[in-house]
């Protein structure tokens, strides 16, 4: 199943010491381009995040935000280092000894004092779980939307091939009555100008004229390149690179068709097929 690089996805889950809530936006990418925007606290679990993104997913560029809002029980716990604050106050007292009453410290500045308050470090081995399981719900929905989009992008791609075959029978159905028309007019020509030919130099110049005509090869060449991209959308890995190759492929038997062409029926099924390729080619810039 083709899988779009373009899609959101979103996540939040409570738990007994906030909410987490993961958002992940992907856009199309040569290659898989992950980044991540994490609370500082839980920075130690980007390895882990990443290796979750980068096994789930093979393209795009991809942003990563955690959200972690606490709630009652926080996520770093606040104590109080009480040997520090019992010798500021001695100093305190010292000092209100020498220099008078009122000047000694006060509750604010004793909280402002480096290493009165301390953070202790979040326990990662109790919220690990939690976050990673949210990162891989959110994977789960992110591909679940990509797929939905490469659903819709595999159906426009198979209208474009029918409507590709479509054009390349007409050329294939025309293509006797356009080679009769040029035996008619080179004929015509000879009439015109009284030269008695030679019946067997005039066959073999009949016979370069089919040659320079012949479109035969490009045409079963479009054939087998559309029968490539019809099994290449059935397929459950990434194909976006191979269709992309196939393109070219398509735009190159189209170019010489083109240059081939020996009517105006035949000019016109070549640019038709040059706009369905350039329509399908902006399509498959954002296939995974």
């Amino acid at each position: 199943m083709l899988r779009s690089m373009t899609a959101f996805a979103r996540q939040e889950r409570p738990s007994a010491w906030g909410t987490i809530t993961w958002e992940l936006r992907s856009v199309n990418h040569r290659y898989l381009e992950t980044s991540f925007r994490l609370p500082e606290a839980l920075r130690g679990l980007e390895t882990l995040a990443r290796e979750r993104v980068n096994s789930a997913l093979s393209r795009g560029k991809v942003e990563c935000a955690l959200k972690l809002q606490t709630a009652g029980a926080a996520l770093t716990a606040i104590t109080l280092n009480h040997a520090l604050v019992e010798r500021l106050l001695d100093i305190a007292a010292e000092l209100e000894h020498m220099t008078g009453p009122g000047t000694g410290l006060r509750l604010a500045d004793i909280l402002r004092w480096p290493g009165v308050i301390n953070e202790a470090e979040p326990d990662l081995d109790e919220i690990r779980s939690a976050i990673l399981d949210g990162l891989d719900a959110a994977l789960a929905e992110l591909i679940a939307t990509r797929e939905r989009e490469g659903q819709r992008t595999a159906e426009m791609l198979q209208q474009r091939c029918t409507a590709m075959r479509l054009q390349v029978a007409r050329v294939r159905v025309r293509r006797p009555e356009v080679l009769a028309r040029w035996r008619e007019k080179l004929l015509g020509r000879l009439a015109d100008i009284a030269v008695d030919a030679d019946p067997g130099r005039l066959e073999q110049e009949l016979a370069l004229v089919a040659q320079r005509l012949d479109v035969e090869e490009e045409l079963d060449r479009l054939d087998t390149h559309l029968d490539e991209i019809e099994s290449v959308l059935g397929r459950a890995e990434p194909v976006g690179r191979r269709l992309d190759f196939l393109m070219q492929e398509l735009n190159r038997e189209a170019n010489t068709l083109s240059s081939k062409s020996a009517d105006a029926d035949t000019t016109r099924a070549a640019v038709e097929l040059k706009v369905l390729i350039e329509q399908m080619r902006e399509q498959i810039q954002n296939i995974e």
